[in-house]
């Protein structure tokens, strides 16, 4: 392959990663499904390709639909078992952030609501909302009629609005949402945490990845007491993580996010969706597989002083 088509190819990279990431949610298979892209364009007769953008475009969402549509992956997402990969702030695969339905379609809040859609739904939704491709372009992408784009576009928008969170924290916000939210977590005084919380807050984790399944917690008292039961540190946690972690504030898919590192890793994660100044929604990763890319990203990084030195 000259280099002239490779170059064809990288200057379209980023963007079909993006779009690969807010159909499957993860990094990794994102990274795959551009990867099998490569490939495809590589043995493509790319003479006959009048508009490369356009095919690659047709080619990695349809990868991505073939992925969701997976035994394996239905599987792996079974009965709500699942969290999105998060991805630091300013990392190429958010991709556009220019418009608020952009910044939205990132968000775990979204990435989560949309399990709950169809592949073609999901599409339809995200080519529409975050790459604002018209009616006739995704209908020529996803082999649909115009029509059924629109209908499916429709669905997706008001099942999306019911529950949907719309962000937009800067970092200076987020580090002071952070900041109390720690503050009150290392206090020991539950009372603290639970005023920072919603009434109808909830608590999500992925139990470092050895529960099995994810670990869910409802009612400010239950979730402040989960949280700070694991703000506590013992012989055993250190041990999981390979040492004493620092703790930084960080924004994470658009929220506010506390990021605990260790030896320049990232080793968990704190996602917080907050309502009118308190915290709706706890996201707790540390399941090694989930961070691997965030890790990476943060190691390219330079980063504010901790908000605890050594945990």
């Amino acid at each position: 392959m000259d280099t002239a088509t490779v170059q064809r190819f990288e200057a379209n990279r980023h963007r079909l990663a993006s779009l690969a990431y807010r159909l499957l949610g993860s990094a990794a298979d994102a990274e795959d499904a551009v990867q099998d892209t490569f490939l495809r364009w590589y043995a493509a007769d790319r003479e006959h390709i009048e508009v490369p953008e356009a095919w690659l475009t047709k080619v990695v969402t349809n990868l991505s639909l073939d992925r969701l549509r997976s035994a394996m992956m239905r599987r792996e997402r079974a009965a709500g078992d699942w969290l999105p990969e998060p991805l630091l702030d300013g990392d190429p695969m958010l991709g556009p952030a220019d418009t608020v339905e952009q910044r939205e379609s990132v968000t775990l809040a979204v990435l989560t609501l949309l399990e709950r859609l169809s592949p073609v739904e999901r599409a339809v939704y995200v080519l529409r909302e975050a790459f604002s491709y018209s009616h006739a372009e995704i209908a020529e992408i996803l082999d649909i009629t115009e029509s059924a784009s629109q209908q499916h576009v429709h669905r997706a928008r008001r099942r999306v609005a019911a529950e949907r969170v719309v962000p937009d924290i800067d970092p200076a916000s987020a580090r002071r949402i952070v900041e109390a939210f720690v503050d009150a977590a290392a206090s020991g005084r539950v009372e603290r945490l639970v005023a920072l919380l919603t009434d109808d807050a909830t608590a999500i984790s992925d139990g470092a990845g050895q529960a099995g399944k994810l670990l869910r917690y409802s009612a400010p008292e239950r979730i402040a007491a989960a949280v700070r039961a694991a703000f506590k540190p013992t012989p055993a946690k250190r041990k999981l993580v390979g040492g004493s972690p620092s703790m930084h504030a960080g924004v994470i898919n658009g929220s506010p996010a506390l990021i605990a590192t260790f030896d320049d890793r990232v080793v968990g994660v704190l996602v917080l969706d907050v309502h009118d100044d308190r915290v709706a929604v706890v996201r707790g990763m540390a399941n090694p597989d989930r961070l691997r890319r965030l890790s990476e990203e943060w190691r390219r990084r330079e980063h504010d002083d901790p908000l605890i030195e050594s945990w």
